[in-house]
C-alpha cells in the first residue's frame, strides 16, 4: 500500500523534518512548497498504516490551521490521507485501510473525516462539506485547530505543475481551464512572482505527464515544469528524455526506484 499524505505546512524546514521523522521507515519522498503553504509525505510498505497515524499524531501535536495561508485549497493541517493500491493490493484493501484511519483518527483526535474515492471526489468535499455533506466520521464541526481530514482511496495519480514563462494569472486560470478534463484537474494559481497551471493527473499511466505538457504548451509558452512527490516509472519514460530536465523528471523520482531501494534495504 502507498500513501500519500498531504499537510497544511511548507514553510518551516524544521517543522517539516520533524514531520518526515515521524513518518519513520515507510517514507519515500517529501516534497514541500512555501507558496502552496503544502508539503506531501509519500509513504510505502509493510508499516505504512501505523506510520501514517504516526505522521499524522506529529502534526496534530506541533501545527494550527488557524493562521495557515497558501494558495493551494485546504481543510485541515492534515488535509488529505489517500491509500493507495500498489502491486499485488486492490482497491478494496485501499478502502479498508481508508476507514479504519478516518474511525481511529475521528475517535482518538475529535475531528472530522471525510471520505473519498471511487464514491465520490475530493473536489466534490471541497465545494460542499460542513454545507450540503456532513462528515463521515467524528463532530459536525471542524476542530478548532485542525480543521477536518479527507481520508481517500484510488488508483495513483500524478501531481503536477507547469509554469508559464509569462506571470499572467489570468492566462493561467484560462488555460486551465480549456485543459480541464476527466483526466486532468487543474488550476490557474499565482506562486510568488510566477504563475502556475496546477494539476492532478488522474489517470497518468494513460494520460501523462507528456499529454498534460503538449496540452497546455499548445496554448502558452512554459518555462519549466516541477514534478510534485513521485511518479509511475512509466509516466517518465514516455516523455521523450531531451525534455526531462525542464519537465523536472528523472529515474530517481519514479515510484518504482524509491520503493525498490527501501525493501532491498537490509536495514528496514
Amino acid at each position: 500500500m502507498e500513501c500519500v499524505v498531504n499537510i497544511s505546512e511548507g514553510n518551516d524546514l524544521e517543522l517539516i523534518a520533524e514531520l518526515a521523522k515521524a513518518a519513520g521507515e515507510s517514507l519515500l519522498d517529501t516534497h514541500s512548497d512555501p507558496y502552496h503553504h503544502r508539503s506531501v509525505f509519500t509513504l510505502f510498505g509493510a508499516t505504512v498504516y501505523s506510520d501514517v497515524v504516526k505522521l499524522t499524531e506529529k502534526a496534530f501535536e506541533l501545527l494550527d490551521i488557524t493562521n495557515h495561508s497558501g494558495v493551494h485549497p485546504r481543510m485541515g493541517v492534515v488535509d488529505v490521507v489517500p491509500f493507495v493500491p500498489v502491486g499485488d493490493s486492490d482497491i478494496s484493501q485501499a478502502l479498508q485501510a481508508r476507514q479504519r484511519f478516518a474511525r481511529e483518527i475521528s475517535t482518538r483526535f475529535s475531528v472530522p473525516v471525510f471520505l473519498y474515492g471511487p464514491d465520490r471526489t475530493l473536489p466534490h468535499i471541497r465545494r460542499e462539506a460542513f454545507k450540503t455533506l456532513a462528515p463521515d466520521f467524528g463532530p459536525p464541526e471542524p476542530h478548532p485547530r485542525w480543521g477536518s481530514v479527507s481520508a481517500g482511496a484510488r488508483e495513483p495519480l500524478v501531481a503536477y505543475n507547469l509554469y508559464l514563462s509569462d506571470p499572467d494569472l489570468e492566462a493561467a486560470k484560462l488555460v486551465a481551464k480549456q485543459v480541464r478534463c476527466q483526466h486532468f484537474r487543474t488550476l490557474g494559481l499565482r506562486v510568488g512572482d510566477q504563475v502556475q497551471v496546477s494539476a492532478n493527473l488522474i489517470d497518468p499511466l494513460n494520460h501523462g505527464v507528456y499529454e498534460f505538457y503538449r496540452a497546455v504548451n499548445s496554448l502558452v509558452k512554459i518555462s519549466k515544469g516541477e514534478l510534485v512527490g513521485l511518479a509511475p516509472l512509466k509516466v517518465i519514460e514516455e516523455t521523450p528524455k531531451e525534455l526531462w530536465a525542464m519537465l523536472d523528471l528523472s529515474i530517481d523520482k519514479a515510484f518504482e526506484s524509491r520503493a525498490t531501494r527501501i525493501n532491498s534495504d537490509p536495514s528496514k
